[in-house]
């Protein structure tokens, strides 16, 4: 996740770059204005950001937020959504850049080459926001698509790019980390690949047929034993130069033996997880402030937004984080039933009118600071809003909305 990056703070500039000083923060913004979004609007967004309405940015993949003032007192909270990239067009997203030289050199050295967009649209995935993908959202009253503040944040983060051109990598899903690890082992790979070939070793086929044949004369094996819990012990402590503990070594023998005993149970939940995601499965088994501590130091993350991946996970494992930073337009006949449902269970509920808000995969019970999110795994995920009107997952996901509603009900009813 990307840092906090402050707003535009810029001498206002004309013309169709004003927000822009590199040709990364240019080509955001030629994107933005031929894209679908109202350009009555932008134009009254772009006043807005010149006059420097636009709070600190904070990116996240698919989303990118930042409070924006308004005539009111209170800054508003303006989000812009952006569809990340399958796992499939990453591939083939990296497998272009390692596939030129001057590329990956480019990247690996924390540059942007001005040639990656024509070839990334070439092999048919869209890095910059095709016409169609933006998706502002705002929590101020008008309804315009965008509203003037999430426009305005819309021409900002055209700023954030100039200061980090990998925003627009982390938007679509991946961050400048993971990123360039990906493709160095590219470039590993490629240079393994050159190298003479090893020595032929001894066909599967044939060693299988050895273990075949002596198979038939062995006792079968016995079962598994049940998966039982597993404590770790080292024979010596690490030496003191490492910075290692004896205890935070243990734990994680403990933790590596445990996820290996579910995998033979057919348990894969943790098996493809990224460093983020894993961190955030670790925070959630109640690891202890210090070691949460280090786990937000070595992600990068800020401490808020890292919590609220652990409590997601806690609720609802990968999809759980999967519905936490991502949304999505789900079946509108899965979306249809569940308002019905939920207006039908709410006049047993209370007596007071209740509205439901739908926003592609969520609906929100205005004025009660309760929200509803469907998941990719068809279940429902309830999410409550705090003081400073953040959404927070609060209780496990259910595949019935009522039910997911009912487990977060009383808590607002205090």
């Amino acid at each position: 996740m990307t840092p906090s990056i402050p707003g535009p703070r810029r001498t206002p500039g004309r013309g169709r770059h004003a927000f822009a000083a590199t040709w990364w923060g240019q080509a955001w913004v030629t994107a933005l204005e031929d894209s679908t979004l109202d350009s009555g609007r932008l134009s009254r967004g772009r006043t807005y950001a010149r006059q420097g309405m636009v709070g600190p940015v904070t990116v996240a993949p698919g989303q990118v937020k930042a409070a924006v003032q308004g005539s009111r007192p209170r800054p508003y909270r303006s989000a812009v959504h952006l569809p990340v990239l399958t796992d499939a067009q990453w591939d083939t997203l990296l497998d272009t850049i390692a596939a030129r030289a001057g590329h990956l050199a480019a990247l690996l050295d924390g540059e942007m080459p001005a040639e990656l967009v024509d070839d990334a649209r070439h092999a048919g995935v869209p890095l910059l926001p095709q016409p169609t993908e933006l998706d502002p959202e705002c929590s101020c009253p008008d309804w315009g698509y965008p509203c003037k503040h999430a426009a305005a944040l819309c021409y900002a983060i055209a700023s954030t790019i100039d200061a980090d051109p990998f925003v627009v990598f982390a938007l679509r899903g991946r961050g400048r980390e993971e990123v360039l690890a990906q493709l160095r082992a590219r470039r590993t790979a490629t240079q393994a690949a050159s190298m003479p070939p090893a020595p032929a070793g001894l066909p599967a086929a044939g060693a299988y047929a050895a273990w075949a044949a002596l198979a038939k004369d062995t006792p079968p094996l016995p079962e598994p034993p049940e998966p039982a819990s597993h404590t770790a012990a080292l024979p010596t402590t690490p030496p003191p130069s490492t910075g290692l503990s004896t205890a935070d070594l243990e734990r994680l023998m403990t933790d590596t033996a445990a996820r290996a005993a579910r995998l033979l149970t057919g348990d894969t939940t943790s098996l493809y997880l990224t460093q983020r995601e894993d961190a955030a499965r670790i925070a959630a088994s109640d690891c202890g402030p210090e070691w949460f501590h280090h786990l937000i130091q070595n992600t990068g993350a800020r401490p808020t937004a890292f919590a609220r991946l652990a409590r997601a996970w806690r609720y609802g494992g990968p999809p759980g984080i999967t519905v936490a930073e991502q949304p999505h337009a789900p079946d509108p006949t899965a979306m249809t039933a569940a308002r019905s449902a939920l207006t039908e269970a709410l006049t047993e509920m209370t007596t007071t009118p209740v509205a439901l808000r739908a926003w592609r995969n969520r609906l929100t019970l205005t004025g009660h600071g309760i929200q509803l999110r469907l998941g990719p795994d068809t279940r429902w995920y309830p999410y409550l809003q705090d003081d400073d009107g953040d959404w927070w997952p609060a209780a496990p996901a259910d595949g019935d909305p009522v039910a997911a509603l009912t487990s977060v009900w009383q808590q607002t009813q205090r």
